[in-house]
């Protein structure tokens, strides 16, 4: 294949775009790409160099510096980064920034997967199979709690809820590339489906796709 087959999947917090997503990467031997990591791997380079989180013009040169081929997981999930990263993610000159870096990401061949809140509708619009994941926000609270107590952390359900609400209101509301589903994204309520069948219902929308 010449050119980069490209699968966009977008959804809110805790859906399971995440895990499914490298599940389909692994499953058609494609890139992976959480666009997440790449505001907190900016955030991250902010603290590390003690520079202010409300500079745009200092966020901007650190997110047109970012490799993205460097994104350790465990060390960006970290909460205080994950905090920092929703500040410097609504600038418009480090989404911009970032957009850029995502877009030349998902042009490697064979195919790329990327996900996280703008995939389908501003990062690779024309991607030729696009996936809105979502599950109800009491679901994903449940799941990120259970997650939480299972890596030996302690918190309160009700905490998890409203940190789960205020994300969805702030993805949702921003006035730059709010989250929300491309006009021709398929959805997949994950709320009652293991990731098990997720993971078959894409792939029947990828396989289509990739026979046309």
């Amino acid at each position: 294949m010449s050119t980069s087959f490209t699968i966009a999947i977008d959804g809110p917090a805790a859906a399971g775009k995440g895990t499914l997503s490298r599940l389909i990467a692994a499953h058609y031997g494609f890139h992976h790409l959480d666009t997440g990591l790449t505001y907190r791997a900016v955030a991250k380079a902010l603290l590390d160099a003690g520079q202010p989180l409300d500079d745009e013009t200092v966020a901007e040169q650190t997110a047109l510096a970012i490799d993205l081929a460097g994104l350790d997981r465990s060390v960006l999930s970290q909460h205080e980064i994950g905090e920092a990263a929703s500040k410097i993610a609504v600038m418009p000159k480090v989404r911009r920034a970032l957009v850029e870096a995502q877009r030349k990401f998902a042009a490697k061949t064979p195919g790329t997967v990327l996900d996280g809140r703008d995939i389908g509708t501003v990062v690779c619009p024309a991607a030729p199979v696009k996936l809105y994941v979502t599950a109800s926000p009491e679901v994903r609270a449940r799941r990120r709690y259970d997650e939480i107590l299972a890596g030996g952390g302690s918190a309160s359900f009700d905490a998890v809820f409203a940190d789960v609400r205020k994300r969805d209101e702030r993805d949702m509301g921003r006035a730059d590339s709010p989250l929300k589903p491309a006009d021709d994204a398929h959805l997949l309520d994950t709320s009652e489906m293991s990731i098990e069948a997720a993971f078959q219902a894409a792939r029947t929308f990828i396989d289509a796709a990739l026979k046309t």
